[in-house]
């Protein structure tokens, strides 16, 4: 049911078709994100995602939003560190026209007049962006721990990154971006190859080709606290990052089953620790994968006046583990975790696009629901003892936002 094909222009299309499925999703993968912009441009791949929803000759904006919402479809895009993703969900027989559609947001014309407009609602974008403690704290802590490599900066960019940029140079940045070696269409549910096929052709064949090149170097980071002080806020937020497995190393299963353990929002360690006595309102251990880099990130919001001794509490079971590592028992109820989600998330098309694009883009390799499945199950506490060998559990990098003046 997998079938996978690469295009003369280098466009790379796949697919698993499932015809007892009653939906279809479709999405484009693009490489590109914040890594791949210049200092000068930052902020633009998320700009541009923008930009892609306002049409090209056929299509104006109006008409964008208009024919998704006739024929039915959840459709939507995002933009990270390392991608910029379009995708959609339809009834299989309006699946024609949604490819058209998501691959007209691959090639908007991006006109001038719309663009300085659109400019001031990722301006708007950004200053609610400063307003959320969270997303300030995220920034500070990503700014500091990944310093001067590829994978630091906001996503959104800066008001003055932002506020410099002209249509020229992102009309450049998409040129250089948006080729065939760097698109992925990819397809979920029911439908049928010969289908998938014609229409990838008859669409995503327009793209032009293309070679980019994504350098990955590794981070080191320098070890910072950065506090930024919000006397108006009434909570202290505070993230803590540490260095972890990156998308293609064979840990990264057992980091994310580490961070069920540890730091789940229920029924972990930290929850048992810190959340469930009241010492905090929320304090959860999550990881993220890039390539060539990992990390660690705890997310930790509670009153000032325990911040200290909170950071302390999460040290110390960070300690603990390291020191001791876990059960057979926190690694069984973890499993079953992560198993639920996988097949949860996998009972739609719109479920299984993600890991099929995502899998793919990362690693140039295919995953059925079955073989996520047996790669869990096959991991031990002595995966984990592995695990925690190279990639301890520790306290690198620190950011907080609240009233705090300093955080140590």
């Amino acid at each position: 049911m997998f079938h996978q094909h690469t295009l003369p222009n280098g466009v790379t299309v796949l697919a698993e078709l499932d015809a007892d499925a009653h939906s279809v999703a479709a999405g484009y993968f693009v490489r590109c994100g914040r890594r791949d912009e210049p200092e000068e441009l930052a902020g633009v791949s998320h700009f541009l995602e923008h930009m892609a929803f306002k049409g090209d000759e056929r299509y104006s904006a109006e008409d964008m939003n208009r024919v998704f919402d006739e024929i039915g479809a959840r459709y939507n895009a995002y933009t990270s560190h390392e991608q910029t993703v379009y995708y959609a969900a339809v009834l299989p027989e309006h699946l024609p026209v949604a490819v058209d559609l998501l691959s007209t947001l691959t090639r908007p014309v991006l006109r001038d007049e719309e663009f300085d407009l659109e400019k001031q609602v990722i301006l708007e974008e950004i200053g609610m962006h400063e307003d959320q403690p969270g997303s300030v704290a995220y920034d500070a802590l990503n700014e500091a721990h990944f310093a001067g490599h590829p994978l630091a900066g906001s996503i959104l960019g800066t008001n003055e990154s932002i506020g410099g940029l002209s249509i020229e140079a992102m009309r450049d940045y998409h040129a250089s971006r948006y080729v065939g070696s760097n698109l992925i269409l990819a397809v979920c549910g029911n439908a049928k190859w010969e289908e998938v096929l014609q229409l990838a052709e008859e669409h995503a064949g327009r793209a032009p080709k293309g070679e980019t090149d994504r350098p990955l170097p590794e981070p080191h980071p320098p070890g910072a606290v950065r506090t930024i002080y919000k006397p108006e806020n009434a909570q202290q937020t505070v993230m803590l990052a540490g260095n972890a497995p990156g998308n293609a190393s064979p840990l990264r299963h057992a980091a994310e089953l580490l961070s069920v353990i540890v730091g789940d929002d229920t029924g972990s360690r930290l929850f048992w620790e810190l959340v469930d006595p009241g010492r905090c309102e929320a304090c959860e251990l999550s990881y993220t994968d890039f390539a060539g880099a990992g990390m660690y990130l705890t997310y930790l919001s509670c009153d000032p006046d325990r911040a200290a001794e909170n950071v302390a509490a999460v040290r110390g079971v960070f300690d603990a583990v390291n020191e001791r590592g876990i059960t057979a028992e926190e690694l069984a109820q973890a499993k079953n975790k992560v198993a639920s989600r996988i097949v949860l998330r996998s009972e739609r098309p719109m479920g299984r696009l993600g890991s099929l694009g995502g899998n793919w883009q990362d690693r140039g390799e295919y995953k059925t629901v079955e073989d996520d499945l047996a790669d869990l199950r096959r991991l031990t506490v002595h995966d984990l003892r592995d695990l925690l060998t190279e990639f301890p559990l520790e306290v690198v990098t620190t950011a907080a936002v609240g009233p705090l003046e300093t955080m140590s």
